[in-house]
């Protein structure tokens, strides 16, 4: 069974798993579409962004979700009351005080960030603390800090940055494709061309149903963790079974909201949720989590 400490030491795993992953992907896309059109410009292109991608991902993933998400830090004179309960949360489970953030939209919602726990942050939405009771809002705080014992947090958060540069990886070579297309004069270079452009297209419909599939990989599983986790540090499964009902059944849109992002959040913030939508969801069923919940003894 999993447990606080082996889902952190499988967190680290995963992460330096998915950094090379992705780095090796990338150099060796850039070899292939290098060898394809004659041109090494591809491979040196594809070992700076592999590069880049690495110190991006490890070094700036938090701020990277932070602007992407128009967070803004909060002090202790700005909101002493959630100051408090974070900290004396944090106390409890033997962390490091989080950074606080606040993000100003209506919707219920909140998720960690950080590269570790010493730089971890803890982002909160306006409507999370003006809807939920003070056991709710501390049920969803310990959760938070969950993943941050957990160590899920870094993962999550670099998942958005190799995430996005696939996407735009996808994109430019399409364009390239496009472009080399029309411009090589024998007919070798032209069909090298097309099947790169043919390619790109693939690729760039293909991208975002691979971010899901990974993202999909590695958030079910932790939520349920996260859950029981903040559970046992508050000692009141309800408290975060209630919240977990009121962001769920809030229909307010999230205007910020990004596929890339949401699998960070406790709940996700897309509201209007086609049968695909559902299919591909990084969240696992609130009615699930609940039940869970409320199943346990504490």
């Amino acid at each position: 069974m999993a447990t606080l400490y082996t889902q952190a030491d499988s967190n680290i795993r995963k992460t330096w798993i998915l950094l090379i992953f992705f780095m090796v992907f990338v150099i060796s896309l850039g070899w292939f579409f290098s060898y394809l059109l004659g041109d090494n410009m591809f491979f040196i292109l594809a070992i700076f962004i592999s590069t880049l991608q690495g110190l991006a991902g490890f070094w700036y993933s938090d701020k990277i979700v932070l602007a992407m998400t128009g967070a803004s830090e909060v002090k202790k004179r700005d909101n002493p009351e959630l100051y408090r309960l974070v900290e004396n949360l944090s106390i409890t489970a033997g962390l490091p005080l989080p950074r606080i953030y606040i993000i100003d939209e209506a919707q219920p919602n909140a998720f960690a960030t950080g590269r570790n726990e010493k730089q971890a942050v803890i982002v909160v939405t306006k409507g999370l603390l003006e809807k939920l009771e003070r056991t709710e809002l501390e049920g969803v705080i310990a959760h938070e800090l969950s993943h941050i014992g957990n160590k899920d947090m870094f993962l999550n958060s670099l998942l958005v940055v190799l995430v996005g540069i696939v996407a735009i990886l996808s994109r430019m070579f399409l364009r390239i494709g496009y472009l080399s297309r029309g411009r090589r004069k024998n007919r070798s270079s032209r069909d090298s061309a097309s099947f790169l452009f043919f390619f790109g297209i693939i690729g760039a419909v293909l991208a975002p149903i691979v971010a899901y599939l990974i993202q999909l990989a590695t958030s079910r599983k932790r939520e349920f963790l996260a859950d029981a986790t903040g559970a046992l540090l508050t000692r009141y499964p309800e408290g975060l079974a209630r919240a977990l009902e009121k962001i769920s059944q809030d229909k307010t849109p999230f205007k910020r909201a990004d596929s890339s992002t949401a699998h960070l959040y406790i709940s996700n913030p897309f509201k209007e949720k086609s049968w695909l939508t559902k299919l591909f969801s990084t969240h696992p069923p609130v009615e699930e989590r609940v039940r869970a919940l409320r199943g346990m003894k504490v």
